[in-house]
């Protein structure tokens, strides 16, 4: 198992978000709103193709009411590689697996964001290839 998609620790508060300690000595946090929008399942993922086309998405397109901010309504282990999160506007379907997890880490994705910032600023400033068109 690698140490770095391997957790040692889970601690879900259920307004606030889940905290992963890994096996490689990091530690993750994802905010509830962060693990509903970024939610594994299928209806999610086609939302979130719909948004990257089209940032005027409607994004509860069903109109369901939450009755306040969303929360962990419950969590449960599947198996010894993911875990499965219920929300409290009725979402349930995602199974969150660990690589799942962090490969979406917002740390990281925060850190991947920056270098591909700095990589695009630094080929702005880079001569042109040989044989590239302007």
């Amino acid at each position: 198992m690698d140490p770095a998609t391997t957790p040692t620790h889970l601690d879900l508060k259920k307004d606030r978000g889940l905290t992963i300690e890994w096996g490689d000595g990091t530690t993750s946090f994802y905010s509830i709103t962060y693990l509903r929008r970024m939610s594994p399942s299928a209806d999610m993922k086609m939302l979130r193709d719909e948004i990257e086309k089209n940032p005027l998405t409607i994004v509860n397109p069903r109109g369901e009411a939450t009755g306040g901010p969303v929360v962990a309504a419950g969590a449960e282990m599947v198996g010894n590689y993911a875990i499965r999160i219920d929300f409290s506007d009725g979402h349930g379907t995602g199974i969150y697996s660990w690589a799942y997890l962090r490969q979406i880490d917002p740390a990281l994705a925060k850190e991947r964001r920056s270098e591909e910032r700095e990589d695009t600023a630094h080929d702005a400033d880079a001569p042109p290839r040989p044989g590239a068109q302007p």
